[in-house]
């Protein structure tokens, strides 16, 4: 930092503006892309999921909670994992309060992995969050959404991950899945984000 260059104020400014530019043509890049994906097309979610939750088992369905959006942070813990994924740890810290803003908008937001629900309130409690977490131990649902790997496809490098063949030793990794559930009760998924994508 210390030798960092060093000019005018006018020269200054016009650096400045230049950048400006700039940061207006990318947003407007962003604005196009964020049209583009308002506008991808849906999947049916034709399976019944059910997970573990604090009060109980709930299905796919039921984690919407009145919403017509879910919006679902995969964390990293596994089952038998003595604590979460850092990265993931880092994000959850700011999920706190976070639900009521998105319940406004009306979209449910919780975390899933595939740790028993017992280890994944070991883990929340220690680290004191309080929004919803639920397991999804038991289900292809972290299998089904490519975060989660069966110990063949990772001895086969047959794992896709980001939509395409991925080799990686780990057997969870993060991600963002949102869900859209008509009047009717049909879920559809709507769009799926990975951490090491250039969306996310």
């Amino acid at each position: 930092m210390e030798t960092h260059k060093v000019v005018s104020h006018d020269e200054w400014v016009a650096a400045r503006r230049q950048l400006l530019a700039e940061e207006k043509e990318f947003t407007r890049v962003r604005d196009r892309l964020s049209r583009r994906r308002r506008d991808l097309p849906w999947e049916r979610v034709d399976k019944d999921y059910v997970f573990e939750g604090p009060d109980g088992r709930e299905t796919l369905s039921q984690l919407f909670d009145g919403k017509h959006q879910l919006a679902v942070y995969h964390f990293m813990l596994g089952p038998g994992w003595h604590e979460g994924c850092k990265s993931c740890s880092f994000w959850a810290d700011n999920f706190n309060g976070i639900d009521a803003h998105l319940r406004q908008r009306d979209v449910s937001f919780l975390a899933i992995s595939r740790a028993p629900l017992g280890e994944i309130e070991a883990f929340k409690k220690r680290m004191g969050w309080t929004f919803k977490w639920v397991s999804s131990f038991g289900s292809d649902f972290n299998f089904d959404y490519h975060v989660s790997f069966r110990p063949e496809q990772s001895a086969s490098g047959e794992m896709i991950y980001n939509y395409a063949p991925r080799k990686t030793t780990m057997d969870e990794l993060p991600g963002i899945s949102v869900f859209y559930r008509d009047e009717g009760g049909t879920i559809f998924h709507t769009y799926s984000c990975y951490a090491r994508a250039s969306t996310c």
